[in-house]
């Protein structure tokens, strides 16, 4: 019998962890190297901000999928590509990881555009601690706010929470703080209710630009007669601890700043002394190969197919996933390939309230029956039976009970 070549994944985010589900270990030996030791839902993450789900709900276990497989927890700072080498650090250790065939799908991080203030004074939502930060501070706010000394003034720019980019997390991050606010507050914080406000700041001319502007606008009209207020064409110039100000010279008190504007390629990219583009990205050809090296492959937010640039989305991700674990099987049994074609499924956005957006292909969908459509999709695209029963027990949960502001 011949020997399983090592293939090491680097990444666990949609990419990465499709690949480890998918691959078999009968074929390969296979090590998933990743600084955490879960997969975690993203799509879901606006909704433990303020407690509808919880953390552990939408998050599974790597080593629940592991069977035969290595999961290694630990962070990459190099790799030697001719000796076929992986430098990880796991805490005060340096140790390095052979391959025969790698595959980099570590994601992206959030791009502040070098603005000054923002990564010192803004919260982001691209991980669990990310949105564990936000669930506190937005406790933490409503707290100061009703302690019984606070002047108007100072309770206003406390509730004035401040949400910077107007794209499917912004805006349904915004759609969770409001369900929160206008749910929950007036049981739990009576005092402050009145003074609360919800400030979407957005460069574009309007929020969701990747929707059709039917549903924008929809959208827009939705958010404006809830008084969320929405600065659309704002540029934001600098970001303090108790401001955000604006390029056309205005300045929002606030305490609560999060920024969801943007994404860039990680900084461990530009180390790997391979072509990137213009963005930072790693450039793959058609079969998410690497052209440059041998058996180097890359997908998901950190790569771009070479003249076929995809968006930045999970279901690009997973889709790419899925494919190079089928690719990988074809040629481990020697099986012709043939290159990645994404199918586009459509996009969803929650909206608060019960209601949502739907655009898959030319069907265009709206309000309280795209909401029942959300919930269904991302129900069942939940990795675990697990995840699906702790997802419906919290919606039933925050329902009838609802949400839990205990501070940990």
């Amino acid at each position: 019998m011949a020997l399983r070549k090592k293939l090491v994944i680097i990444g666990s985010g949609f990419a990465g962890f499709r690949l480890f589900k998918g691959i078999s270990s009968a074929d390969y030996d296979v090590t998933i190297i990743s600084r955490r030791n879960h997969f975690l839902f993203t799509p879901l993450l606006t909704s433990t901000t303020v407690g509808t789900l919880e953390f552990r709900s939408i998050t599974e276990p790597l080593r629940d999928s592991a069977g035969k497989k290595e999961v290694l927890v630990a962070n990459v700072c190099s790799i030697d590509f001719p000796k076929k080498q992986v430098h990880v650090n796991i805490r005060t250790t340096q140790k390095a990881i052979r391959y025969d065939t790698l595959v980099i799908a570590v994601g992206a991080k959030t791009n502040t555009f070098s603005i000054p203030g923002v990564e010192e004074h803004c919260l982001f939502l691209k991980e669990l601690a990310d949105a564990r930060s936000v669930r506190q501070k937005i406790v933490d706010c409503l707290e100061q706010a009703a302690l019984p000394e606070q002047s108007d003034e100072e309770i206003r720019r406390l509730t004035n929470f401040v949400v910077i980019g107007g794209g499917p997390t912004g805006v349904e991050f915004a759609a969770e703080l409001h369900d929160f606010l206008t749910q929950d507050l007036k049981r739990l914080y009576p005092s402050v209710a009145q003074f609360v406000q919800i400030t979407l700041v957005e460069a574009s001319p309007r929020i969701l630009g990747s929707f059709s502007g039917e549903l924008g606008e929809y959208a827009t009209r939705l958010f404006r007669k809830r008084n969320i207020k929405l600065l659309t064409n704002s540029f934001v110039n600098e970001v303090t601890d108790s401001h955000v100000r604006l390029s056309g010279g205005e300045s929002i008190a606030c305490n609560l700043k999060v920024w969801t504007a943007g994404i860039a390629p990680r900084s461990l990219l530009t180390k790997l002394g391979i072509t990137l583009d213009s963005s930072g990205h790693i450039v793959v050809d058609e079969y998410l190969k690497v052209p440059s090296l041998e058996h180097v492959y890359a997908m998901g937010d950190c790569a771009q197919i070479d003249g076929k640039p995809l968006p930045a989305t999970a279901q690009v991700a997973q889709q790419q996933g899925k494919y190079l674990a089928d690719s990988l099987t074809h040629l481990a049994h020697h099986r012709t390939l043939t290159p990645f074609a994404f199918k586009n499924l459509g996009m969803l956005a929650y909206l608060g309230n019960s209601r949502a957006l739907a655009e898959i292909g030319p069907i265009h969908w709206k309000g309280f029956t795209a909401w029942i459509f959300w919930r269904s999709v991302y129900l069942t695209k939940l990795v675990s039976i697990k995840n699906k029963v702790l997802v419906l027990f919290d919606w039933f949960k925050a329902k009838i009970f609802g949400r839990d502001v205990s501070r940990f």
